[in-house]
């Protein structure tokens, strides 16, 4: 026996011999001889261990070569490879939030080709500011005086409460000091900014009066923050945006509001609950208004700051702005978006997010029947599809009471959860990642934002139905 293991042993192709199969030379073109010499050694030691555990066989060198192959394209996969966002929650934060629209993702792709004038005045031929490219379409669709941009909206609350109330006191309702993903606390970030927190009212409740109780000469800031995320229902009392300016404009101080999700657009025109808008936020008196720009907005990440100009340009000011910025790529498919929003009569099909949002249940349960042959079919006999009404939610923190009805695939299994939980692994083990949710013992398969048909049924095409035994 320890001779035949001996000699499987010496049977093994040499590097060089695999190197010179007929696979050789796909491997030596796409991943270079490096990394393919290295891919061929790991797979030959591999093929070692298995023969001494007893592997009954020698692979070729061919068989090494193709190995190899498949070892460096699985190594080669993107971990952010697209995928099939099936779960029902449209602004998905894990699942990278907004798709982008096509005028943004080809202003992006040209600013990556090409040499842009990020920062530089064409006219004068000086150097100019990269905020010159999104401040005056921000001012126009907003009616602030100034804009400004850095790279998220937990970056834009830093730096406006750092340059507005560092060493100072921020007065803020208990009822809005806001936890979002991740563990971010606005108690934390206004103490990084060195702000002084100053908390009045309760829960629940806050009025003026708690505001006008807490003002004094250490004021720097008062600050509101919409609580897009959550909502305080029953007796409740807070103070709008207009009284809270007044307020502020009592102790010589400026009103922030952080919207947060923030749109720019009055959501109820297409059937969903009314968001404050950026615009009437400004309109109300705020010095400076934060908000995101991949959520409802349905851009890229970035934060935007929009408000007074004096405000505005101290904020330009501080030296984090510099470490905040953005770069041409994300600042091209911002000034695209933006774009957009001058024709508000055809948002609707532009702006993926905004389409995705206003599909009618009839349209997604359309599509949902058209599908339930081919996922069934994809899936087996051991799992039984059918078509079913859910409902969709926005995500990422808007409206997170509010659900839109629409349609899936419901898949349950007569083997039970444990069966459902190796297809929802088989799914996102596609060459191109099917995400759905598992609730009330089935995989429900939310058909919202599914836009490509054909290629999710060729992505199914690929489901091993061995391995969901």
């Amino acid at each position: 026996m320890e001779g035949s293991r001996a000699l499987s042993l010496r049977d093994l192709p040499s590097v060089s011999a695999v190197l010179s199969a007929a696979a050789a030379p796909a491997l030596l073109e796409r991943f270079g001889r490096i990394a393919s010499t290295d891919a061929v050694r790991a797979v030959l030691g591999d093929a070692r261990r298995a023969l001494r555990a007893g592997a009954p066989s020698v692979p070729s060198a061919q068989d090494v070569a193709l190995l190899a192959l498949a070892r460096l394209d699985q190594e080669d996969r993107s971990g952010l490879r697209p995928l099939f966002n099936l779960t029902g929650t449209v602004l998905h934060t894990n699942l990278g939030r907004a798709a982008l629209p096509e005028a943004a993702v080809e202003a992006a792709m040209a600013a990556m080709r090409e040499p842009v004038a990020l920062e530089f005045d064409l006219e004068t031929g000086r150097r100019g500011e990269r905020d010159d490219h999104v401040r005056a379409l921000l001012c126009a669709l907003t009616g602030a005086e100034d804009a400004t941009v850095v790279n998220n909206n937990a970056a834009a609350v830093l730096i406006s409460l750092n340059t507005l109330a560092n060493g100072r006191e921020a007065i803020v309702s208990r009822g809005e000091l806001i936890e979002i993903g991740g563990a971010f606390r606005m108690p934390d970030i206004m103490a990084r900014a060195g702000a002084r927190l100053v908390e009045v009212g309760t829960t629940n409740r806050t009025h003026a009066r708690d505001y006008r109780a807490a003002l004094s000469t250490e004021t720097g800031v008062i600050l509101k923050v919409h609580t897009s995320n959550y909502r305080i229902q029953g007796f409740t009392a807070e103070v709008g945006g207009a009284e809270l300016a007044q307020i502020a404009g009592e102790a010589n101080a400026p009103l922030m509001n952080d919207l947060g999700s923030g749109t720019l657009i009055d959501l109820s025109r297409y059937g969903m609950q009314k968001e404050p808008t950026v615009r009437e936020a400004v309109a109300e008196g705020a010095g400076v208004v934060t908000f995101s720009g991949d959520k409802l907005l349905g851009g890229p990440q970035a934060g935007f700051i929009v408000g007074r100009r004096a405000l505005i340009a101290a904020i330009n000011r501080n030296p984090m702005k510099r470490a905040l910025r953005i770069d041409k790529i994300r600042l091209a498919a911002i000034e695209a978006t933006l774009k957009l929003y001058r024709d508000p009569d055809r948002l609707a099909e532009r702006l993926p997010t905004l389409r995705l949002l206003t599909r009618t249940q009839a349209e997604i349960e359309a599509q949902a029947r058209r599908l339930q042959p081919e996922v069934a079919q994809a899936v087996g006999a051991a799992f039984a599809v059918t078509i079913g009404e859910c409902r969709s939610q926005i995500g990422s923190g808007a409206l997170p009471l509010d659900t839109i009805a629409s349609a899936g695939l419901v898949i349950r299994s007569g083997a039970g959860g444990r069966a459902l939980e190796r297809l929802a692994a088989a799914l996102r083990n596609l060459p191109r990642p099917v995400i759905g949710r598992i609730e009330d013992g089935a995989l429900t398969l939310d058909m919202r934002c599914l836009t490509d048909e054909a290629a999710f049924v060729s992505t199914l095409s690929a489901l091993d139905r061995d391995a969901l035994a």
